[in-house]
């Protein structure tokens, strides 16, 4: 592929005057690619409903219909590994990160069912502000590989086009000025704390995590002194507000 055509689209995002020339900059870059389906949105706080949370997208038809009434968001693979991952990854890598998740059934059937509508693979974008995760960009359909240096631009288009639709908006300055949350979570409390806003038992997060349910506990005691909170459902409650899980 022509890395020139996502270098062109981030000199061009800057130009833009509207989200529709935005959409249509960005949905061209990713037909070029041969990817056929994308979102771009921010990441839902815990008072947030789904409503406004998409920027732009285009999913197959009746596939988010779906994906809403069965609740998929609660074991889809490459949400679940959004709230722990620093930097993008592909949706085949997520799955195989939660291979041993309990809920590995529900999910396989999942992905069965996105490959009927033509999700197959895919490329998953984290967007960061000073504050933590704010966003981000998902592509795929038909699996499409990139190249160290184009995932890398992919990247930072998915950053500089997130923030363009916020500014079209007006919603830059308020989503940056989101509370920060001080204190700093290790990726493996992040773990433990996803899978814990969940429901999952001590012993079914060891099994996920391949630890002991000793040291689940152990984790579980310092996120408690880290969150001042009282129990497990204090820590969640607790996560939820704070906006650590969604």
């Amino acid at each position: 592929m022509n890395i020139q055509l996502v270098v062109q689209l981030l000199v061009l995002v800057g130009e833009v005057k509207t989200e529709a020339e935005l959409t249509a900059q960005l949905e061209s870059l990713l037909k070029a690619y041969g990817f056929e389906y994308y979102g771009l949105v921010i990441r839902p706080r815990s008072h947030q409903g789904p409503a406004g949370l998409a920027l732009a997208e285009r999913w197959p038809e009746g596939w988010q219909e779906i994906y809403e009434s069965r609740k998929y968001v609660l074991v889809d693979p490459t949400i679940r590994m959004l709230s722990i991952a620093q930097k993008h990854f592909r949706w085949r890598d997520a799955v195989l990160r939660l291979r041993n998740d309990p809920h590995r059934q529900r999910m396989q059937r999942m992905m069965q069912e996105g490959m009927r509508y033509g999700l197959q693979d895919g490329y998953m974008f984290p967007v960061h502000g000073r504050n933590g995760l704010l966003g981000n960009m998902t592509i795929g359909g038909r699996p499409v590989d990139l190249s160290p240096a184009e995932t890398a631009l992919f990247d930072a288009a998915a950053k500089r086009t997130f923030w363009r639709f916020l500014e079209l908006r007006g919603q830059a300055e308020e989503l940056e000025a989101v509370a920060k949350v001080d204190t700093q979570l290790t990726r493996r409390e992040m773990e433990v704390i996803v899978l814990l806003a969940e429901g999952l038992t001590s012993n079914e997060i060891a099994k996920s995590l391949e630890i002991s349910s000793h040291t689940v506990d152990w984790y579980i005691n310092g996120l408690q002194e880290k969150l001042r909170a009282k129990n497990r459902q204090h820590v969640v409650a607790s996560a939820f507000r704070l906006g650590l899980v969604t």
